[in-house]
This record gives C-alpha cells, structure tokens and sequence, in this order.
C-alpha cells in the first residue's frame, strides 16, 4: 500500500517534470539557451552574481556568448507561461481560500543612460522618513501567500511600469488577468470564498476594488493615518427639501470623538506582538472628487462602502512602543471572526518581500547591467519560473544545511535551502533542451576599427499630472499634515 508520503513525492515529481515541460515549450526563440541558462540559476553555488558567471555552471552547457544571445534575441510566450503559472498547486489560507498579494519593487538602473523607459523609482534612505528617487524599472508583481509563518510565495504575474502608466489600473488588470486564469484552471470554483487581494498604502483600495467589482475577488488595504471617510447618508426625512445627502458623517481616523461604538472587536494574544486589539467599523466610504484618478470618471461619482479595521498591538519585535495600523475591506456587514481573519491575513502580506529579497539577493534578479528593457523583461519571467520549480521541488529537496545551521524539516525549508540540493534533482527531472552543436565564435570587429555608432541615450522619464501637465515636485513632509478628506 502506498504511503501518504510516497504518494506526495511522486505528486511533486510529476509537477516539477510537468512544468519544465511546459516553461520549455513557452519558450519560442533561443529555447534551449534559455533554458540552460534557468537552470544555471538554480544550480549555481551560492547567489548570482552576472550573468557571465552562470556560463561556468556545468548545468549551462553553452559559452557566455550564446547565454547574452538568448536574452537579446530570445523569444517567450509570456500568456502561456502566465497560464501555466495559474495551473500549477497554489498554497491557500487556513480557510481555504486564495490570497493574493501585489506590491511593485524596482530593478534600479542610475548609471544605465544607455537604457530607455528609466522611471524614478521610490526608494528608502538612511535616516528616518528619508525617502530618495534612483532611476530604475519598477515592476507590479502578483503572488499567492501561504498561511502561517513562511517566506515561501507563489509568484504568478510581473508587469514592468511604462513611463506614466498608473499603478492602480495597472495592477487591476493583473488580478483581472489573474482571476480569469484561476477559474479556466479549476483553482477557483462558483461557491468557493472569494479571493482576498492584499495591498499596502501604496494602493488606492477603494479605487481597486472598484476596478474588481464584477469578479469574485476583495481587497484589503493599509490605509494612511491621516484619512478621512465618510459614513452612509441618514435616511431622509419626510418633508425635507432639496437634494439628497450622499454622504453622512466625518469618520477622522486621528479624532477618536468621530469613531464612536465600533460594529466588532476582537482581541488576541499574540507571540510577537503581545495583545492585538482589532475593531472594525461598517459601511465606511471615501469622499471622491473629480481630481486625480477620477477625472474622467461619469458624472456621479461612485460610493465605495467598505470596512476600516483598526489593529493596534503591544509592541513590534524590534521597539516597545505600540503600534496602530488602518485597514480598509471591500467588505461590509463584518463578523468578529472577519477581523480576526483580515488583520492576521494582512500580516502575511510581507511574505512578498521575503521573495524580494530572494529575487534579488539570492537569485540575481537585478545583478545582469542589461540595457534594453525587453531583455529586462524577459530575465524576469525566467526568475520567476526558476522560483517556481524551487516551490515544486520543495516537498523532494534534502535539508543540505551548513554546519552552524539548525536542521529543519522538510516543510519548513526556506527558499535558499531548497536551491543548494537542486542540482541533484534535476538529474532525474525532465530536461528537453538539446545538446549544444560545436561552433566557432565570430571574428568579432577588426582591429582598428573602433565602433562609429555611439549607443542612444536616453532621458529619464519625469511623471507629470495628468490634470496641469506640471512636473510632480517631492515636497518636505509637514510636522502637521491636514487630514485627507478626499481620495
């Protein structure tokens, strides 16, 4: 009789060979180079540096040549590939539902003149609420989240900005995208809980959900500290004349003398955090105005309702000071186990940053100086196909730890760990690109002839208002800022 463990392995070993199958059909041009070259990040000893020394991993049986080749001159089918990304087993939260998380994180490129569509990218500096633009490519991605304390995500989309391309429409044709390849894959069925999109403050929440409504999903957001929203209108009252009010009273989220007796409150012992308290207030919606995203809206402007949840703990684990954050649901009619579930399902959204990290740190997703951004493009989705194969092969990988690492059990090996035993996997995984055919390299230019075709250069783009047309200028942050009233 088989095992429940043995059935696992043999489950992962049919996904792992299943989808290098796939990702080598998604590749059009140059396959086996690229695919090589995949394997080349999978298999390298310790993180990615360049790409020029992947070409001495034994896995990239091809010369540092044809590796700069494929990722100039290749060719992927980024639908079929986003497609088989939606059909592979996708974790799910403790109630069974999917969980997204967007977030954009930027490849910065100060120094690469030669490279069109740089944007100014947000960055962090040194010193505290310091923020600084670096020229870069900032790209939108959607993962799914697991449940529980992990670093483990599920990449399934990256779409890089355009210069004045907004972030929110952007990022709702993602999930849009994402939604649809969900249900034609069987990942989500009619009857099953809707799926929960998770977003930091960066995101305009009402405006997203919004741009959702017509599909099974809902949006849970942070909110800035200094909003303002609106409560339903009063019921008009009999004899009363002129236009009906569309909104109700001011609900400041720094005036507690606005918040009165909120709909549900929990309260949770916490290991990190110590007692978080949560109170949710109901049918809460923004004040919105002709301005901005809404500009070329219809001439009545939509009410957004939803819920504001706010969680405050004891303390962070780095500082002894408590901590207060606002979210908005897309939700209404909140239950106590709902704002239990939100606030610990908002936590998990920082997971996308552990993947980040390994994007960058691990896996050398921003080392390669490429210049143009269609080979940027390109490298991205062989990044994320490569992560894809680490959450197949996680169930076979062996704990190859280091002398002064703890062991740790199969299910609880990070992302770097699954990676150093891959190259003993892929030995007996599929690998249908071919052998490398014997060549000679070019003669290169002839000496003496230096190149008479100096590269373009080109400016970095600055975002305008759509409204004025005047430059966006970074002003200082004010030491009493007016609270938001509008959005």
């Amino acid at each position: 009789m088989i095992s429940v463990h043995d059935r696992r392995v043999a489950d992962a070993v049919g996904d792992l060979d299943g989808f290098r199958r796939v990702f080598y059909d998604c590749l059009t041009a140059r396959a086996d180079a690229l695919f090589d070259l995949t394997d080349a990040v999978l298999c390298a000893d310790g993180p990615v540096r360049s790409l020029v020394e992947l070409s001495l991993v034994g896995e990239h049986r091809r010369g540092h040549g044809a590796l700069y080749d494929a990722l100039a001159c290749g060719q992927l089918d980024v639908d079929r590939l986003r497609t088989a990304l939606a059909g592979v087993p996708l974790p799910r939260a403790a109630d069974g539902r999917l969980v997204l998380a967007v977030d954009i994180t930027c490849w910065l490129r100060p120094d690469a003149h030669t490279s069109p569509q740089r944007i100014l990218c947000h960055t962090y500096g040194r010193g505290k609420d310091q923020t600084i633009r670096v020229p870069g490519w900032p790209y939108s991605m959607v993962v799914a989240l697991e449940s529980g304390r992990s670093s483990w995500t599920a990449p399934l989309d990256a779409v890089r900005l355009a210069p004045g391309a907004d972030a929110a429409t952007v990022t709702a044709g993602q999930v849009r995208d994402i939604a649809e390849r969900l249900v034609a894959a069987g990942q989500w069925q009619t009857g099953d809980s809707n799926i929960l999109v998770v977003a930091d403050a960066g995101y305009d929440a009402p405006r997203l959900a919004f741009l959702l409504r017509d599909l099974p999903v809902q949006v849970l957001a942070r909110m800035r500290s200094d909003r303002v929203l609106r409560r339903a209108a009063p019921p008009r009252q009999p004899g009363t004349n002129g236009r009906p009010p569309r909104h109700g009273g001011e609900f400041a989220f720094g005036d507690p003398a606005t918040w009165g007796e909120p709909d549900a409150a929990t309260s949770t012992d916490t290991r990190l955090y110590g007692t978080a308290w949560a109170r949710a207030w109901n049918r809460l919606h923004p004040r919105l105005t002709h301005r901005s995203a809404w500009i070329d809206a219809a001439k009545v402007l939509p009410v957004i309702e939803g819920t504001v949840i706010r969680l405050e703990v004891d303390h962070l684990p780095s500082s002894a000071t408590p901590k207060t954050v606002w979210l908005w649901w897309s939700g209404v009619d909140p239950t106590t186990a709902d704002v239990n579930r939100l606030w610990q399902t908002f936590l998990r959204r920082f997971d996308i940053e552990h993947t980040f990290r390994l994007f960058k740190q691990t896996l050398g997703w921003t080392a390669p100086k490429i210049r143009t951004p269609q080979a940027a493009d390109r490298w991205t989705w062989l990044i994320l196909a490569a992560h894809t194969q680490l959450r197949l092969a996680r169930p076979l990988a062996a704990d190859l730890r280091r002398p002064w690492e703890r062991p740790a059990p199969p299910e609880r090996l990070s992302p770097a760990r699954v990676r150093r035993g891959f190259r003993h996997l892929r030995a007996n995984s599929a690998c249908p690109a071919g052998a490398p055919k014997p060549n000679r390299p070019g003669p290169g230019r002839p000496p003496g002839r230096p190149n008479r075709h100096p590269t373009r250069r080109y400016d970095i783009h600055i975002v305008t208002s759509s409204a004025t047309g005047k430059t966006t200028s970074s002003k200082k942050k004010s030491t009493n800022p007016r609270p938001r009233r509008t959005g």
